[in-house]
């Protein structure tokens, strides 16, 4: 049935059929084939019980957050005052791209957003100051991956809501890795740049009090971001009571910086709609999907399958890292979560592995899997925003940064501290 199973979800999304709606069908079609049950006749109360949990209001609260923030013109201010700081390293805009992308990533809760907010503000500057279109467009891709894993990420959210893990946990356990990651990517990019000057553009200084007055463009990003986290982990607010107050927080930043218009908010508030109604479509037809895989005993075909190998634990997880290696490739990196999390998360469990360290080593994955093709979201994002070059510029771009990836996932493997130590520390 596995089988079955993955040949119809490629051939469904190759005739770009949206993914929610592609995993309704293959719950349609397992009810249907496999399922002893009709299980159909159960559809409207699933429906229903998938989508009415508080925690998933957070959703939409995170997504708003972030327009708000780059449709108020705060991201070019932000852009701009992280050149002034890190410009001067072997590489000069590229860090500014990264950088940018890891404090978006601290607010919006989305790759694709912190993508496209990059892009949109970084590309003219790389078409002017004649940089290697590769290598730039390649950091924004994979700079964007950082908005699944530092928090508050949505991602993290719909794992906690799907495993019934602490959020706030998984929020304290992804910030060590997303920053280790983010460090890794410039290290990474001044290696290359050093090695090979043409690709990193020219590299700036600024005169330290103009680099000062920059830093009250930061400002209140970071105090935005240390009030979300820090009453969530001082359990002042649940992850949705603190989305809520960053939203207001962002409205009053816009405010301050002149962003606030009538425009602003019809554009922010029909980008949240959009956005929240995907991701939505794609939780509620993934429960339904897991719901009839559950029925149809396909929980029990995988682990008969892992336990006919004979593996150790440490083994399977490396197998299980390779499967998410190899689906990334072709499925959306949400449903990818949505739709193993339910089948792979118990069995890791029952070989002894803590459910919030297995979060954060897929989050990992899914990261890679914005950044490869054919399917990598990130990657025709940055391409959009170019209009320009081709897409095989932007994908061979973002190897260096895949390599990094891999990297933070061995070392997730090898050290499981890297993502317990914070929330283990702070308990």
């Amino acid at each position: 049935m596995i089988a079955y199973l993955s040949l119809g979800l490629l051939g469904l999304l190759t005739l770009s059929i949206p993914v929610g709606i592609v995993l309704f069908l293959l719950g349609f079609g397992v009810d249907q084939f496999f399922s002893p049950f009709p299980l159909i006749k159960g559809l409207g109360n699933l429906v229903w019980s998938s989508s009415n949990h508080a925690t998933l209001i957070a959703i939409p609260f995170f997504v708003l957050l972030g327009e708000i923030l780059v449709r108020s013109g705060i991201a070019t201010r932000t852009y701009a005052a992280l050149d002034r700081w890190v410009s001067w390293l072997p590489g000069g805009l590229v860090h500014a791209n990264i950088a940018t992308a890891t404090m978006f990533s601290a607010t919006s809760g989305s790759s694709v957003a912190t993508a496209a907010t990059v892009a949109t503000v970084a590309m003219p500057q790389a078409e002017r100051l004649g940089y290697d279109p590769k290598l730039f467009s390649g950091a924004i891709a994979a700079g964007g991956t950082l908005g699944i894993m530092i928090p508050p990420s949505i991602n993290l959210i719909v794992y906690g809501f799907l495993t019934q893990t602490s959020i706030p946990r998984l929020f304290l356990a992804g910030l060590v890795p997303g920053i280790g990651l983010a460090l890794a990517f410039v290290v990474i990019t001044v290696i290359l740049c050093m090695l090979r000057p043409g690709l990193g553009g020219e590299r700036r200084t600024f005169p330290f009090p103009e680099m000062l007055r920059a830093l009250l463009q930061l400002i209140p990003i970071i105090l935005l971001f240390t009030v979300i986290i820090g009453t969530i982990y001082k359990g002042w607010a649940t992850p949705t009571e603190a989305a809520a107050v960053g939203v207001a927080g962002a409205v009053v930043i816009a405010a301050l910086f002149g962003g606030v218009s009538l425009q602003m908010f019809h554009d922010s508030i029909l980008g949240t709609i959009k956005i929240t109604s995907m991701i939505m479509l794609v939780v509620i037809g993934a429960s339904f999907l897991n719901f009839t895989l559950a029925s149809a005993g396909i929980g029990r075909e995988l682990q008969a399958f892992l336990e006919g190998l004979g593996l150790t634990p440490f083994s399977t997880i490396l197998v299980i890292v390779l499967i998410y290696i190899v689906l990334g490739f072709f499925i959306e990196t949400l449903s990818l979560m949505v739709v193993t999390i339910p089948i792979i998360v118990p069995l890791v469990v029952e070989m002894g592995y803590d459910p919030i360290w297995f979060g954060i080593l897929m989050i990992v994955l899914i990261e890679m899997a914005l950044i490869t093709p054919p399917v990598g979201l990130n990657l025709y994002v940055v391409q959009g925003a170019r209009q320009s070059g081709t897409l095989t510029e932007v994908m061979l771009g973002t190897i260096p940064y895949i390599i990094a990836m891999l990297a933070m996932a061995a070392a997730l493997i090898a050290v499981p501290g890297l993502a317990l130590w914070l929330p283990e520390a702070l308990q």
